[in-house]
């Protein structure tokens, strides 16, 4: 049941009997996920979808996402998407506009995104906060990694330790796997030469969600870190021709990365995060490989006691079911859909995992009672 001014029930989105009114905006890998996420939540109800494709216009969102219909029609027009007056837009564009996302805050709208905000500088977080304080809206920047997996699993690490030295987040994935050949061609730059590949703006883009990330576990853990992070690129190459998404790599041409992202004290690594993306483990110069276990997540705490944890299941048991599902696209539209609740109910401006409450996913339909 919905009242003007919103959805009620009795309480934040805990096993309320609510239904906050959600738009998803875009339908790539994470838009599609993240719409059957919101038509299996007891608590969230799709009323409207933004697309970029003039050939997805028209269509049901559920048909878009590979379900049955869901009887929400896509659109490309913001202004009838805005009229409508959600509750929340969940905005998984492969890159973010500003000016879209202000635009929502300003007409009071929820913004829950995997595509930044995780943890603005203090200068944005105050402008966006000044933005939002009329109106209401909240804004929260989630996801899996950076995300979940930088952030928020390395601070629920760090409660069991104490005079923690060092904290590392990091990513091990075979990118075959990943379903946007535009992607991983003009941007990542996989299958380009070294020489092209250094010169990408990929270190700098990156580094903008994995910085906050950063930053954002040294202010919970309480220490200030030198001004600069230090970011460090590597490349290997194909020693011999490896099939991808976007193609043969041929020899010569890049087919595995490493971003490094490190929050120093007086040049002393504190906070890593990092990423290795690999077309498979064969045929590359240097001989990089994922080690006996694999493609994972890893979260390590270096203290008083230490801890580390491996995380499995959020990556494909095969390149074919990884381009036709996901997990890791998966859990990142997970991630930002279970946040809905929360962040609906939570105060005007910017909402990091420190301002809210402990997320949690909702038990599967079969299970409700």
């Amino acid at each position: 049941m919905l009242v003007a001014g919103g959805p009620v029930g009795t309480g934040p989105g805990y096993g309320a009997a609510v239904a906050y009114r959600v738009v998803q905006w875009a339908t790539g890998g994470v838009g599609r996920a993240a719409i059957g996420a919101v038509a299996a939540h007891p608590e969230l109800e799709l009323v409207g979808c933004w697309v970029h494709s003039a050939d997805k216009v028209g269509l049901d969102a559920g048909t878009i996402a590979g379900l049955d219909p869901l009887g929400v029609v896509a659109t490309d027009d913001v202004d009838a998407l805005v009229g409508l007056r959600p509750d929340c837009v969940l905005y998984s564009p492969i890159f973010a506009d500003p000016a879209v996302v202000r635009r929502l805050l300003a007409a009071g709208i929820n913004v829950v995104t995997p595509v930044g905000w995780i943890n603005p500088s203090p200068a944005e977080r105050a402008e966006l906060d000044e933005l939002c304080a009329p109106t209401g809206a909240t804004l929260h920047g989630t996801g899996i990694h950076p995300g979940g997996v930088t952030e928020l699993l390395p601070l629920v690490l760090s409660s069991l330790s104490g005079s923690v030295t060092h904290v590392r987040a990091e990513e091990f994935s075979d990118i075959r796997t990943y379903g946007a050949p535009d992607v991983i061609r003009d941007w990542m730059l996989f299958g380009a030469t070294p020489e092209a590949a250094r010169g990408s703006v990929m270190l700098g883009a990156l580094g903008a969600g994995f910085g906050q990330s950063v930053r954002l576990v040294a202010d919970a853990l309480g220490v200030q870190l030198d001004d600069e992070l230090r970011a460090v690129h590597e490349l290997a190459v194909a020693t011999a021709p490896i099939d991808s998404p976007i193609g043969p790599i041929e020899p010569g041409l890049v087919a595995a990365q490493r971003f490094t992202w490190q929050g120093t004290v007086d040049g002393e690594p504190v906070v890593t995060a990092a990423v290795n993306w690999f077309m498979g483990e064969a045929h590359l110069d240097p001989g990089w490989t994922f080690g006996p276990e694999g493609e994972r997540f890893e979260v390590e705490v270096t203290g008083d006691p230490g801890g580390s944890a491996t995380f499995h299941g959020w990556h494909p048991p095969s390149i074919a079911e990884g381009l036709r599902r996901n997990p890791g696209i998966v859990a990142t539209a997970q991630h930002c859909v279970n946040s809905v609740p929360a962040v609906c109910a939570a105060g005007p401006g910017v909402r990091t995992y420190l301002d809210l409450p402990i997320v949690t996913g909702r038990i599967a339909p079969h299970l409700r009672r």
